[in-house]
């Protein structure tokens, strides 16, 4: 019985499993068994004849098994550059899956300086009882503070254990301040505070469209943004919001979202026709122009007659190398100018332009 055991074990040499490149897991199972199999014919075999053992697999080899081993979702590398970069965003894919209930980047963590060419020191809205009655002093130059983060709750809802596609259920908070920290005369107060909590399900597509472009996704969110105040500041909304990415190679990423405010009794409106002036679809695209700077434009609409809504022009530049320290560089010389209504909900039906320049955080 002994000598059958080693001969079982030599039918199955080392060269064998070596030579499975094209599945990783058939390889490191055939290493598995192979080192089990030799482990028992030695213990079988040694009391009565005592025999060199078989030579080992080259360390080299061993080594490429195990490296090419799946790992478990926590440990894998999902910033993987090998995936899309909208891939990356929404792990699209079972390679770009980064797991539950762990924290990610979402909107660019944000400290900026802002000029713009007004402010609102009296802010109004025709809800009763929703206008300040006296005006402050607030200046021009003001420091913006974005925060935004997301965790994924959910994953294979609907896509099961497909590898090729995974859909995802998502919570995310965004938050951004205006800050009057060279305004000692008042303080230094805080203008203005927004919050904006919201859950996303994104469905992964894969549709090639013309022009190298490739439909992503798509998806939808439940997003209620407001600015926790009291009267007479008091500002909220909610919404429901269709949502659809595309991209192109890896210099060009498109986002479209198209949504409808659910309404609420007159009486609890704090900002009447908010979806008439901030808009009711944006769309927003990302130009890579090289490995250290991207150009980014949104545009929202109100898809009305009146054509209000906004422009926001962005520019990002990497402030190290790519691979800097050992790592990713995230950190980015953040521009950014916007002209429209919407750059805070205090200030959702007066049109102003801001120009700010600071540092920023993204893809972390």
């Amino acid at each position: 019985m002994g000598w059958g055991l080693v001969a079982q074990a030599t039918d199955l040499p080392w060269q064998h499993c070596s030579q499975l490149t094209q599945d990783r897991e058939a390889r490191l199972a055939c290493f598995d068994r192979w080192a089990a199999q030799q482990g028992a014919g030695a213990a079988l075999t040694m009391p009565a004849h005592p025999a060199s053992p078989a030579p080992p697999p080259p360390a080299v080899k061993v080594a490429d098994s195990l490296a090419e081993s799946p790992r478990p979702p926590a440990e894998r590398d999902c910033k993987n550059p090998r995936f899309s970069e909208m891939s990356r965003f929404w792990e699209l894919e079972a390679g770009s899956d980064c797991g539950t209930f762990r924290i990610r980047g979402y909107r660019p963590i944000s400290l900026a300086w802002v000029g713009s060419d007004s402010v609102n020191t009296q802010p109004a809205s025709p809800a009763l009882g929703h206008s300040q009655t006296e005006a402050l002093a607030y200046t021009t130059d003001e420091l913006r503070i974005q925060l935004s983060v997301r965790t994924k709750i959910a994953q294979g809802l609907l896509t099961g254990g497909n590898t090729d596609r995974r859909d995802s259920l998502w919570f995310g908070y965004s938050q951004q301040s205006y800050w009057q920290l060279f305004n000692g005369d008042l303080s230094r107060p805080f203008r203005s505070t927004d919050h904006e909590p919201e859950f996303t399900y994104v469905y992964p597509l894969d549709t090639t469209l013309p022009g190298g472009w490739r439909l992503r996704y798509g998806g939808l969110s439940v997003v209620h943004q407001s600015n926790g105040q009291d009267l007479p500041l008091s500002r909220s909304w909610n919404r429901v919001v269709l949502m659809t990415g595309l991209e192109n190679g890896t210099r060009y990423w498109l986002q479209a979202r198209l949504w409808q405010r659910q309404q609420e009794a007159p009486e609890d409106d704090d900002n009447p026709g908010i979806e008439d002036l901030i808009g009711r679809a944006e769309v927003a695209g990302l130009w890579n122009l090289d490995g250290k700077n991207t150009l980014g434009l949104t545009l929202r609409h109100s898809l009305r007659a009146q054509a209000n809504g906004s422009f926001k022009l962005e520019w990002l530049r990497t402030l190290a190398d790519p691979g800097a320290a050992g790592g990713r560089n995230s950190l980015r010389l953040h521009t950014q100018l916007f002209s429209g209504f919407g750059d805070s909900l205090v200030d959702y039906n007066r049109r102003r332009t801001v120009f700010s320049v600071g540092l920023s955080l993204v893809d972390w």
